[in-house]
C-alpha cells in the first residue's frame, strides 16, 4: 500500500463508518502466479496501524473459486460468454497506439473449435443494448455504450485465472454490498460490472469514485516519496496528510495527534461532497 491507496481506504472508510455500514476487508488474490507470500499479511497490519477496523471476517478470492464457476456456468448456459484463443500479441497488434485499451473485433465470436484449445471466455455484448447509466454519488451521471467502448470483455482468462470484472460482481452479490466507494481508476470499469450484474440477475449497489492520488505533473504515483509502501510509524501523519488532500481541512493540531484522535474528529467531521466533480488530486 502507498499513500494513493490509503486515501481510496480512507475515503471509503469515511463513507461506510458515517453512515453506520459495515467495512468489508477483501483480499484480490485471484491472480496466483503473481502473489508473493506475507503480503497479504502485512498490508492487514498496515491497515491496522492505520486504525482501520473492518466488520467480520477478512475474506481472500482464492476461496472462493467456486462462487465465480457457479456464475460462470449460469452466464454459459445463456450463451452470453464465448471462447477466445487470441494471444496477447495479437490483440496488442490491432491496437492503434502503443498501450491503447484495444475493443475487442470479436475474431473468435464465431469459431467453433475455440474451445478446443487454450481460450479465455469472454462476455458477448451487443449493438442493441441500451446504454449502461449509473449515477454516481461523486462523478454524477456516468454512461457507456459496452458495445462499442468496451466490446466483448474477457471475465475468464487464458491461464484459467478469473477476471476481475466477474469476481467482483460476484463478491459484492454474495457479501450483499450495499455502496462500493473506490478511486476513479476503476470508474470506467463500473458500467461492464453492472451489464454482468444485470445478466446475472443481481442488484446495482450505489457507487462513488474517489480522485486518484496523482504527481505533481499529472502522472499516477511513480518511485517518489508518495508511492513506497506505508509506514506504520509515520500512521499518524500520512493520515493527516490524506485528510488534507482529501480537502476535509484536519485540523493543523491533529498532524501530531494519535491516531485514535485523528479518526475520531475524521468520522463526525467527513464532508464528501467537498468533492463531488473531482476526480483528480495533484500532490
Amino acid at each position: 500500500m502507498h499513500l494513493g491507496s490509503l486515501l481510496a481506504a480512507v475515503g471509503s472508510y469515511l463513507s461506510v463508518k458515517q453512515a453506520n455500514g459495515r467495512w468489508l476487508l477483501r483480499i484480490e488474490d485471484l491472480d496466483r502466479n503473481r502473489e508473493i507470500p506475507g503480503v497479504a499479511e502485512q498490508m492487514l497490519r498496515i491497515l491496522e496501524s492505520f486504525g482501520f477496523e473492518w466488520d467480520g471476517k477478512v475474506e481472500f478470492q482464492k476461496n472462493r473459486i467456486l462462487f465465480y464457476e457457479q456464475a460462470l456456468a449460469h452466464l454459459d448456459a445463456k450463451a452470453l460468454c464465448y471462447a477466445c484463443r487470441c494471444s496477447r500479441s495479437q490483440l496488442t497488434s490491432h491496437a492503434i497506439e502503443p498501450g491503447e485499451e484495444l475493443v475487442y473485433p470479436g475474431t473468435c465470436r464465431n469459431d467453433p473449435d475455440a474451445r478446443q484449445r487454450p481460450h479465455a471466455l469472454r462476455f458477448r455484448t451487443d449493438a442493441r443494448m441500451p446504454e449502461i447509466a449509473f449515477e454516481d454519488r461523486l462523478q454524477g451521471l456516468v454512461s457507456e455504450d459496452c458495445h462499442r467502448q468496451a466490446g466483448d470483455f474477457v471475465i475468464r482468462r487464458r491461464d484459467g485465472f478469473f477476471a476481475y470484472h466477474l469476481a467482483v460482481v460476484v463478491d459484492d452479490e454474495l457479501q450483499g454490498v450495499t455502496e462500493v466507494v473506490r478511486g476513479c481508476d476503476l470508474l470506467s470499469c463500473t458500467p461492464r460490472q453492472i451489464l454482468l450484474q444485470q445478466a446475472l440477475g443481481y442488484r446495482t449497489p450505489a457507487y462513488a469514485h474517489l480522485p486518484l492520488l496523482l504527481e505533481a505533473d499529472g502522472r499516477k504515483l511513480a518511485k517518489s516519496r508518495q508511492a513506497v509502501p506505508l509506514d506504520a510509524d509515520r500512521a499518524a501523519p500520512a493520515l493527516w496528510e490524506v485528510l488534507a488532500w482529501l480537502r476535509q481541512e484536519p485540523p493543523a493540531g491533529l498532524a501530531g495527534a494519535p491516531v485514535r484522535e485523528i479518526w475520531a474528529w475524521a468520522l463526525p467531521n467527513w464532508r464528501p461532497e467537498r468533492l463531488v466533480g473531482c476526480r483528480e488530486l495533484r500532490l
